[in-house]
């Protein structure tokens, strides 16, 4: 037995229960019908001329019923007698190549086939002109060159600053339309000042390139679509923080103000792009956000297949498994953290050979006395938050919240013979 080992063959693993979290499951059956008739609105249906060439930026992770809500947008354009094009918008995503980023859209569900419409991708951008403070604002060259530009994307809190527009449309126009150079520049001088330079940037993109109208969504706890909107320039100026403020009462969230450990089985770039979402679990990768639940050690399990080697995230973590650190792409997880300037998210946490041994270190490294009493829950990642395990000593807390309820008695962990769960 190694000197680890010997420090935690006593630490008790606590029982767990089942619990059902009940969040508004309400949502948009018919998307497509209400998207059409948000598109018929005389102030966006009047911005389009027949022959005009139209591109659609299209690239966030994740948004629900992107293919519909793009495949959409492409009739609509089609049948006002413009004739547009895809624009993977993401930033320095794909691996900052033209084919990767394409390969991302295919991912999602985007391709030429099943919106039927053309995609035009690559890294090569137009320089626009500059900030007050000297940052460049770029725009990709395809969108540059055309005769409208509209941009697709869901409003939701980011997960790095705070300001009354964070991930959205602005955000999309700044960042993704940027491609990997306007990535780069809006991160340059760092997050403290993304809440000024995204919609200063993506301002200045609206006055010089005609931006037609951007289509938002908002996601309930479920990541269903519960509001759509159409918004000209105008009213995406107007009306952007609103909606931020609507996104940020669908999020759903741990209904525990304190936790001593918190379990992620698995992170990952399809989960979030933190890995694992900050607003869920607290733990943020810079002090210009903020929220969630007090959490004083986290554990985080395995990566998700889709996130194909990218960490980013466990470094936000106190304690993983060799099994994780395993399937590390160093490469892309580093290229993460130099793109975004955030290089902490990135590193590798404390690696533990086990589950077991992951779950054990961060109960002993808790703070508490009595480490029978620990109050620890378990989940599958942060975008599966209506079931969790919790451990006895928040079964009180849980019985007497509206919103959650027990499904099972306690019971132990149960670990295979090389101390992962099973």
């Amino acid at each position: 037995m190694g000197i680890l080992q010997e420090l935690l063959k006593d630490i008790p693993v606590p029982k767990m229960a089942k619990v059902r979290v009940n969040f508004d499951s309400g949502h948009i059956e018919d998307l497509g019908k209400e998207l059409n008739k948000k598109l018929q609105r005389d102030e966006i249906r009047n911005t389009i001329q027949p022959g005009m060439e139209i591109a659609i930026a299209v690239g966030s992770r994740g948004l629900d019923r992107l293919v519909e809500i793009t495949a959409v947008t492409v009739k609509f354009l089609q049948d006002a007698g413009a004739k547009p094009f895809i624009v993977p918008s993401m930033g320095s995503h794909g691996g900052a190549t033209a084919e990767g980023q394409r390969d991302v859209l295919a991912h999602l569900g985007v391709t030429e086939e099943s919106v039927n419409c053309e995609i035009r991708s690559s890294m090569e951008v137009v320089l626009l002109g500059e900030l007050p403070n000297g940052l460049p604002v770029y725009v990709d060259k395809h969108a540059a060159s055309a005769d409208g530009i509209v941009v697709i994307n869901r409003i939701k809190p980011h997960t790095a600053f705070r300001g009354p527009v964070e991930s959205g449309i602005m955000k999309m126009i700044s960042i993704g339309l940027g491609k990997q150079k306007g990535a780069e520049a809006c991160h340059q001088l760092g997050f403290k000042y993304m809440a000024e330079n995204v919609p200063a940037m993506a301002k200045m993109i609206m006055e010089k390139k005609p931006i037609l109208f951007g289509v938002a969504t908002i996601e309930n706890a479920f990541d269903k679509v519960v509001c759509i909107e159409t918004l000209t320039p105008e009213e995406i100026v107007e009306q952007e923080a609103a909606l931020q403020m609507k996104a940020k009462e669908m999020l759903p969230k741990l209904f525990f103000d304190q936790l001593e450990v918190l379990i992620i089985d698995q992170i990952g770039k399809n989960i979030s792009g933190d890995g694992m979402d900050p607003n869920i679990t607290g733990r943020y990768p810079t002090p210009y956000a903020y929220g969630g639940p007090e959490v004083n050690k986290i554990v985080v399990l395995d990566l998700t297949p889709q996130t194909e080697g990218n960490a980013n995230g466990v470094g936000t973590a106190d304690f993983t498994t060799q099994r994780l650190v395993d399937k590390i792409d160093l490469e892309v997880t580093y290229a993460n953290g130099l793109t975004s300037t955030v290089v902490a998210p990135t590193k590798i946490a404390t690696t533990l050979p086990n589950d077991r041994e992951t779950i054990q270190a961060a109960i002993k490294t808790s703070n508490i006395l009595d480490f029978t009493q620990v109050k620890m829950v378990r989940i599958k990642n942060t975008l599966v938050l209506n079931e969790l395990e919790v451990s006895e000593a928040l079964i009180d807390i849980v019985k007497q919240h509206p919103q959650m309820e027990l499904i099972s008695e306690a019971y132990g962990l149960t670990f295979d013979s090389n101390g992962n769960l099973l």
